[in-house]
């Protein structure tokens, strides 16, 4: 078993007006450095594209096909400040959806140790029956639910250190005793949400904020003494990454100063947890960082840690 590499192409066709930050150079930054050849053991494989079905999972069928409906024939579609459509924008978030399941497929199955589905538009910021801040549909709560669902998981860990904090997982999994959110992020930042006193109505959310300027200690203490903790109590069958990397000290939208070894590090530690409680069983799904060179050498040890190099 080995660690599987998911991507698409289409991801590069949800286009973004001249400027924004979450463009598709950043799966081409990403390639790039995947590209080396201590990468070459990977597994490489095309995500399929979502189903209805699958999104619908984590999103009412309303909210679905509003999504849908909203696609542009050309041009671009502002659905608020931050999050806009273009005409491919559809088929990259559904292939985003398709391979954040395929993963977990491949990892619950056995077929794969572990899984980075690297593929934009990202996803965490995602609510049940809102799109905002860069995101369309959820892949890493689909992923949750997939496992679920289709697998037979009874308890899921999902682990957000993007440096924004996962609104949208939070909202999805608030009321579910099942799913484990744990989430390191810089506070006060976007969207506003993600204080420690949120904790949902189980007592299975956590929220580990951070200060602007913190950096590898704040983040390795944070990690130690709120979230890991509380994975080792959860027993998850499995563990989600929501991988973002614009918590790196070049990224332009935050004030957070990690280096791509903590990355790793964080990547080992959640790896140790699988390996203690889910027969390994880890998935990892791309979500922000904005700093081309940031992005593409913290993937790099990301990708690198879950291979076992």
């Amino acid at each position: 078993m080995t660690t599987l590499l998911i991507t698409h192409p289409a991801s590069l066709l949800h286009a973004m007006p001249p400027g924004h930050p979450e463009r598709p150079d950043r799966l081409r930054a990403i390639e790039r450095a995947l590209e080396a050849e201590r990468f070459a053991p990977l597994i490489r494989l095309e995500a399929p594209l979502g189903t209805i079905d699958q999104v619908a999972l984590c999103h009412p069928p309303a909210y679905v096909q509003a999504i849908l409906d909203a696609s542009p024939q050309e041009g671009f579609v502002q659905l608020d400040a931050d999050t806009t459509m273009s005409p491919g924008t559809v088929e990259a978030a559904l292939r985003g959806v398709g391979g954040a399941v395929m993963a977990v497929d491949e990892v619950m199955s056995g077929k794969a140790r572990n899984a980075f589905s690297a593929m934009r538009p990202p996803g965490h910021h995602a609510e049940r029956e809102r799109a905002m801040g860069f995101c369309f549909f959820n892949s890493a709560a689909i992923a949750a639910r997939h496992a679920q669902k289709v697998h037979g998981a009874e308890r899921v860990a999902i682990v957000d250190w993007d440096v924004h904090h996962g609104n949208g997982t939070q909202d999805i999994f608030w009321d579910d005793a099942s799913v484990l959110y744990a989430s390191s992020h810089e506070m006060p930042l976007y969207p506003g949400t993600g204080a420690p006193s949120e904790r949902g109505s189980h007592g299975t959310i956590v929220n580990a904020a951070l200060a602007p300027g913190d950096g590898s200690d704040q983040f390795r203490e944070a990690f130690e003494v709120a979230i890991l903790p509380r994975i080792e109590a959860f027993r998850p069958d499995i563990v989600i990454i929501s991988a973002g990397f614009d918590a790196h000290w070049r990224d332009p939208l935050a004030n957070i100063n990690l280096r791509e070894g903590d990355f790793a590090w964080a990547t080992q530690k959640l790896m140790d947890f699988a390996d203690k409680h889910a027969n390994g069983r880890l998935v990892s799904i791309l979500e922000g960082g904005y700093d081309l060179e940031g992005l593409a050498t913290s993937t790099a040890a990301h990708v690198g840690a879950l291979m076992g190099s």
